[in-house]
């Protein structure tokens, strides 16, 4: 377990400096619509991460970027056998998706699964359904998912993958917001609480209302 923890923890060491090369300070028209929300934005704008795409649902339909990204999204990608950061991340998001409710803001919460051979559709439901009854989750073929995950910079490597069950996915734990007609806009780490999102997110909406 504690090898395990050290492969986790090199990959995660590894994504901070993906991430950190991934947003600086912009300047523009954008950046003056949220700058009361943010001190560093997207390198190159709101369309630098992200891609179009058509992925399988937690009910087994193909939807596409558009569909999913109707409204203001809280993004997270990992995968449902993760042992502790990904339910604890994603019931993160879900307290502040409840949050925001409270404040008549609907925000959709959505967990890309970068575990598709485990990660079925009926699988990714009952692990939604745990954490918000509006969460989405999808998957896809392993070559739909590396395009996603490519598209957001988002690192992630499957281990020992002899063993076809018990195997872990290191990963970065970012979760990325999405505005309709902005794309996304910003991202959140782990140490940011339910509290700090929802009045990030809703700073957001707001400005973007």
């Amino acid at each position: 377990m504690a090898d395990r923890k050290l492969v986790v923890g090199g990959a995660f060491a590894a994504a901070l400096l993906l991430v950190a090369g991934a947003f600086v300070l912009q300047r523009g028209s954008e950046t003056e619509t949220f700058a009361g929300c943010r001190s560093g934005v997207v390198a190159g704008g709101s369309g630098a991460l992200g891609t179009e795409f058509t992925l399988t649902d937690e009910n087994g339909d193909r939807v596409t970027d558009a569909q999913v990204f109707d409204k203001p999204s809280l993004l997270y990608m990992g995968y449902t056998f993760c042992p502790d950061v990904c339910p604890m991340d994603n019931a993160r998001n879900a307290e502040a998706v409840t949050l925001l409710e409270e404040r008549r803001i609907e925000v959709k919460p959505v967990f890309i699964s970068v575990d598709p051979r485990r990660d079925t559709p009926d699988q990714l439901k009952s692990f939604t359904d745990a954490m918000h009854p509006r969460m989405l989750g999808l998957t896809g073929t392993t070559e739909e998912i590396d395009q996603v995950a490519k598209a957001w910079r988002f690192y992630y490597k499957l281990n020992d993958e002899e063993d076809q069950q018990d195997y872990l996915v290191d990963h970065m734990t970012t979760t990325f917001l999405v505005l309709p007609g902005h794309g996304t806009v910003d991202f959140f780490g782990r140490d940011v609480t339910p509290d700090q999102m929802a009045e990030k997110v809703a700073c957001y909406v707001n400005a973007a209302s």
